[in-house]
């Protein structure tokens, strides 16, 4: 312990200088420190003419005694730091800050910024640094995007301000909100034991809970801007209303619609006002087609803070990009700011979300978030993109190889992976996770390439993993989906096999690959098409676990879309910038005839046809179904099947093609959604029995015969038939009687031309045959 007479330095730093301050304060009789500074600095723009020419004479004063400590004039060098230097990157204005405020010695929870009786607290994890210093930019004028004040910085003291690995510092008379904070950290530079500390670099602390940086999406003159967080206690609790409800919809009866924020409303097609588009606030605007198509859940493409000029900080192939997508977070508990309409900035970023999410539940929509825990934006080794954790404790935060230079472990094919199963990352992921579900009301969560979340610290496979189990098990996340991508950039492919404890589900890849090769015609895959339809009982059957564990998807947002799987036989990825060097070259599409756009109307008749067949088939099937956004008017990307990088039509929702396909391509997507949810027969709690399904069919090992037609039975006798024809000719098919007093109703024919593709009360059908067209499949359905 110190002692009152003790003292230790305040730092105010100029990063426009080379010159860095320290003075001293003193304790008080109670150890605490009591710091008080009052002082005006004058920053003005400074040519090397002016350089040493502005002086000043702050005062520092016991607050408790009256007396002065210590009177210093000093000379700063250069101009002080302030916001537009820190985010804009650009010269300074003139303007004038006071500070005053205490400092104490905190607490160690919670992590991150927190009120506490006496003031601010900012608490932080790093096990291996040996200074770690809090860098404060105070309000000018009490908004964010007009702040003008310098940086101060306060070394923490590791005797007083440490506890374990804990960092700590309470800091009083701080603003309640709009205080931009990050830390300077140093540590040990030994490379080759993991550790890539550099106090040259301002951090973001990794449970900050809004992050600020530039404020308008693609704003290309904010290109090299800067990242800080900042907080808000201030604000008005979110009214979530007195009628407000959890959508809670079961499992089994979801119906996914995979989507981008952005994309969704950035085009001006929207006929929404600029400020709007690609907002939280625009995707609001247009609940009600999402209401129309019938979908009651949406996946959203990542929302946690991310930098979509990452690509362009450095001359490379793509640095004429812009990342769209969004899988490169850079903080795992703010929300993107720039989702925020009208460049509003992190905190209408928080509450427009919030406004998002009560607007879709309030239609009976779910939100279920695509999370990135496997890997962060700072990049690789070579070309690293320091913005937090790399910096804090990368031998921590990160996977590393110690028997190779410590070079960072690539499992995410992004050039670093998270070390998610390390004690302190997974109780960074945890609490990231409750953040969302208490705060902020999602209903689940997508975990991108989670096969990352079943490796140990040193990248081998967990049979058990300690971070898999914990979600699964925690009492906040109960209530929420939990679905795993399952799996990675390292091989480890876990469909069927992800550890689950009967709670999480997984995409199914595959089921998209064997739905996509019977569907364009493979030969031998109308085995694996029947149990794929059924639930794929052949992954999924086993302890607790049910057919809704498996996420039934053809189409995400990463490949083909619907259009371009029927279109293209090859990927077309030249306006990427690699060579064509990324994306898949396996996408089992098939293009009926043609590669790419076409007049014959032949083809483009088999093209609609392909489209929804895959569609029906999908919403036919047990499991939950998944599409993606834009393919109920056919979107296409031209054959482009990795387009993360085009912040442009390429990946936008096109509101004008939507009204030219309303009436046709539409309508049948809406009603095969909709007759589904209406139909009990296609959302089973358990895996399929002898008398829920009667498959006609006894051709099964002819790998030539791709035919396959199966009822389904209901109960109450509605039962359905359906029939699908992957063949290049017509198949007259016997069609089996109905139940007793039913007969069958046409209510499917993809052949037919809408409206007659789809009559969801049916065309009653009198004949004891059917004679199905070439790719092409059939619904009946028993009624009296």
């Amino acid at each position: 312990m110190l002692s009152s007479s003790s003292s230790r330095p305040l730092r105010i730093f100029d990063s426009n200088s080379s010159s860095t301050h320290y003075y001293n304060y003193y304790y008080n009789h109670n150890n605490a420190a009591i710091f008080n500074l009052r002082w005006k600095l004058s920053k003005k723009a400074v040519t090397s003419s002016s350089v040493g020419s502005n002086v000043q004479q702050p005062l520092f004063t016991d607050h408790q005694t009256g007396s002065s400590l210590i009177h210093i004039t000093t000379t700063f060098n250069a101009r002080q730091t302030h916001l537009k230097s820190l985010l804009k990157e650009q010269p300074p204005q003139m303007s004038t800050t006071n500070a005053s405020f205490n400092t104490s010695p905190g607490h160690i929870s919670p992590l991150g910024v927190s009120e506490a009786q006496n003031g601010i607290n900012f608490a932080l994890f790093s096990q291996h640094a040996t200074s770690v210093t809090l860098c404060l930019s105070l309000p000018e004028s009490g908004k964010l995007g007009s702040l003008e004040g310098g940086m101060i910085e306060l070394s923490l003291d590791p005797s007083v301000n440490k506890t374990g690995d804990i960092w700590h510092i309470c800091v009083q008379d701080l603003p309640r909100s709009n205080v931009l904070y990050g830390y300077r950290i140093d540590g040990p530079q030994e490379w080759r034991q993991g550790h890539r500390f550099d106090k040259s670099i301002v951090l973001i602390d990794p449970y900050a809970k809004l992050v600020e940086g530039r404020r308008v999406f693609g704003d290309s003159s904010q290109k090299m801007s800067k990242f800080l967080g900042t907080y808000d206690f201030d604000v008005t609790p979110f009214d979530w209303g007195q009628n407000y409800k959890l959508p809670n919809i079961p499992e089994k009866d979801l119906v996914v619609y995979e989507m981008n924020v952005r994309a969704f409303t950035n085009d001006e097609s929207t006929k929404l006002g600029p400020d709007v588009r690609g907002s939280y606030l625009g995707l609001i605007e247009k609940i009600p087609h999402l209401v129309e198509l019938g979908v009651n859940a949406v996946e959203l493409l990542p929302v946690f803070e991310f930098d979509e000029f990452e690509f362009q900080r450095r001359p490379n192939p793509r640095d004429h990009m812009i990342n769209t997508w969004g899988y490169s977070t850079i903080n795992f508990f703010a929300p993107m700011s720039r989702y925020a309409s009208g460049g509003g900035g992190s905190q209408n970023a928080s509450r427009e979300f919030k406004e998002m999410v009560k607007a879709l539940h309030g239609a009976g929509i779910e939100v279920i978030l695509d999370v990135v825990y496997n890997h962060t934006n700072e990049a690789d080794d070579k070309y690293p993109y320091t913005t937090s954790f790399r910096g804090i404790d990368n031998k921590t935060y990160y996977m590393l190889d110690l028997n190779n230079n410590a070079q960072l472990l690539n499992f995410s094919g992004c050039g670093n992976t998270f070390n998610c199963n390390h004690p302190v990352v997974m109780e960074l992921i945890l609490d990231s996770l409750r953040h969302w579900v208490v705060e902020y009301h999602v209903d689940g969560f997508r975990f991108d390439l989670a096969s990352v979340l079943c490796r140990g610290t040193d990248g081998s496979p967990l049979s058990a993993p300690p971070l898999i189990s914990a979600i699964a098990k925690d009492s906040t996340l109960s209530r929420c989906k939990i679905i795993a991508e399952p799996w990675d950039c390292g091989g480890l492919y876990l469909v069927g096999g992800f550890p689950n404890w009967d709670r999480w589900g997984e995409w199914n890849g595959k089921y998209r690959d064997d739905m996509r090769r019977f569907i364009k015609g493979d030969s031998g895959m109308k085995g694996s098409f029947a149990t794929r339809v059924s639930g794929s009982a052949d992954l999924y059957c086993v302890n607790n676990r049910k057919p809704y564990h498996g996420v039934n998807f053809i189409i995400a947002h990463d490949g083909f879309t619907l259009y371009d799987l029927v279109s293209y036989n090859f990927k077309h990825n030249d306006a990427n910038g690699e060579g064509g060097n990324d994306g898949s070259n396996d996408n089992l599409s098939w293009n009926c005839g043609f590669e790419g756009e076409t007049d014959d109307g032949h083809i483009k008749a088999l093209r609609s046809r392909q489209m929804k067949n895959f569609h029906l088939a999908l919403m036919t099937s047990q499991g939950v179904p998944m599409m993606l956004m834009g393919d109920e008017y056919a979107h296409t990307r031209y054959g482009n099947n990795n387009s993360y990088g085009h912040d442009t039509s390429i990946n936008n929702f096109l509101w004008d093609r939507l009204d030219a396909h309303k009436n046709g391509h539409f309508r049948f997507f809406s009603q095969v959604i909709k007759y589904r949810q209406t139909r009990q027969v296609f959302r089973h709690e358990n895996f399929l029995g002898k008398s829920d399904v009667t498959w006609h069919e006894n051709n099964w090992d002819n790998p030539d015969s791709k035919f396959l037609a199966f009822t389904l039975h209901d109960s109450n006798g509605g039962d359905i038939y359906l029939a699908f024809n992957a063949h290049d000719y017509h198949v007259k098919v016997s069609v089996p009687s109905p139940p007793q007093n039913k007969r069958w109703f046409r209510v499917v024919d993809t052949n037919l031309e809408s409206p007659n593709d789809i009559i969801p009360e049916g065309v009653a059908w009198q004949d004891s045959a059917y004679n199905v067209a070439p790719y092409s499949s059939l619904l009946l359905e028993a009624k009296i």
